[in-house]
């Protein structure tokens, strides 16, 4: 309505929810001015991806050049005990341009929260190692990301003794299906229980916990079983909380040599066959690579990204990963005290978007002024979109698109 065309999700995560009022719809100054115990119940509120796998798969390397959190990444298993929360400040080349014209006080960039957890062992789903810390630890995060050891080092030893990928993830999703088929044997227990009420919904939940028993007993995860197309039996499942439920994708920790060349890393090809084979994805990162690109100056990153043949850092891979995992989408607001990205679900109507922001203005929603981003940054103002009719007005049933600039307005 008035506005430029749909846009491809953009190359960076945005996913910081963050629920404490701003100063003005649109003009949304407070956040950098909180204290430090507001700041940081902000970022627990941020969605989360949990990364974890066998020791020494390059799990806490990865995670240190992600975030400023460090992780004492040490050669040996168990030495990430507590899991380690590093809040990764994402980047949206957008808001630059945005502010290039609003010339505000401050940009907002949001984050995403990596959560580095204990490396996980075979038996880990009968307590052994770390396993019950490790299993509350992934129960907590919203999404799962496994890495997968795809170079060889005999420096660096194998819990296994073997670099073998395929293998690696065969193990921890087993731990990961053992213990959700403890929790799938409960629940048909109290269905069979219940069979004699005559109540549809437990003889729908015995029937999906039966087929839901075989597939984890055979190690599959239960995102890729089969479910009956009804409301009901999606409703089961999530009343679970089983883990490999949980969205989740692949990183592949590459070497040096290779990692320019994947078709010549024989590990990589066949995490990527049974990724696809799962209907997900892995991303191809060199974990000592990135920590080298973490510890340099900016401006001296490009040259040693071409040095190493690669176009961006793996980090901008992973995170565009997640994006596509969560199913999110960014929208900015935009005034003179600062210009800040938000994030929301793709399909989210106006008011969900607002809601992001503050509560309040989701309950007393009127209308949304919608602007696309560049309509705005090639125009130059606000006023200059509204006068080229390039500033929509937005009801209650507006389907919130990447890259929108939105001002709310609202009654409470």
């Amino acid at each position: 309505m008035g506005h430029g065309p749909p846009r491809a999700p953009p190359l960076f995560l945005t996913v910081e929810l963050d629920k404490t009022p701003p100063t003005d719809i649109g003009q949304t100054a407070a956040f950098a001015r909180r204290p430090a115990s507001v700041l940081a119940e902000a970022l627990l509120m941020a969605l989360s991806i949990g990364i974890v796998g066998l020791p020494n798969v390059g799990k806490s390397t990865l995670f240190n050049s992600l975030s400023s959190a460090k992780a004492e990444a040490a050669n040996y298993p168990f030495c990430t005990i507590e899991p380690n929360v590093g809040v990764v400040v994402v980047p949206d080349d957008r808001l630059e341009k945005i502010d290039s014209v609003i010339h505000a006080d401050r940009i907002l960039p949001t984050t995403i929260n990596f959560v580095d957890i204990a490396g996980l062992v075979r038996g880990a789903s009968k307590g052994e190692g770390l396993g019950n810390q490790f299993l509350s630890h992934i129960r907590e995060a919203d999404a799962i990301v496994q890495v997968g050891r795809c170079f060889e080092d005999s420096n660096v030893i194998h819990v296994e003794n073997r670099v073998d990928p395929v293998a690696d993830v065969a193990t921890v999703t087993m731990e990961l299906c053992l213990k959700d088929l403890e929790t799938v044997q409960k629940r048909l227990d109290r269905a069979r229980k219940m069979a004699k009420s005559n109540d549809p919904k437990e003889k729908l939940a015995g029937e999906i916990c039966e087929m839901l028993s075989k597939h984890l007993d055979d190690g599959k995860p239960a995102r890729t079983a089969q479910l009956p197309d009804s409301v009901d039996a999606v409703a089961i499942v999530r009343e679970m909380h089983l883990l490999t439920a949980k969205p989740a994708f692949y990183i592949a920790n590459i070497d040096e040599g290779t990692i320019a060349n994947l078709d010549g890393n024989k590990h990589f090809q066949a995490l990527k066959q049974l990724a696809e084979s799962e209907g997900s994805f892995v991303v191809p990162v060199c974990a000592a690579l990135e920590s080298q690109i973490a510890e340099l100056d900016p401006k001296d990153r490009p040259e040693f990204l071409e040095s190493a043949g690669l176009k961006e850092p793996g980090l901008h891979g992973v995170i565009r990963a997640g994006y596509k995992l969560l199913g999110l989408q960014t929208f900015f607001t935009a005034g003179k005290q600062e210009v800040r990205a938000w994030t929301t679900k793709i399909g989210a109507k106006a008011p969900q978007a607002a809601g992001v922001i503050h509560t309040d203005f989701e309950k007393g929603f009127i209308k949304a002024e919608v602007m696309w981003w560049e309509d705005l940054v090639t125009l130059g103002s606000e006023a200059k979109c509204r006068e080229a009719g390039k500033l929509a007005i937005e009801g209650k049933e507006y389907v919130m698109r990447d890259g929108d600039v939105v001002h709310f307005r609202f009654n409470v």
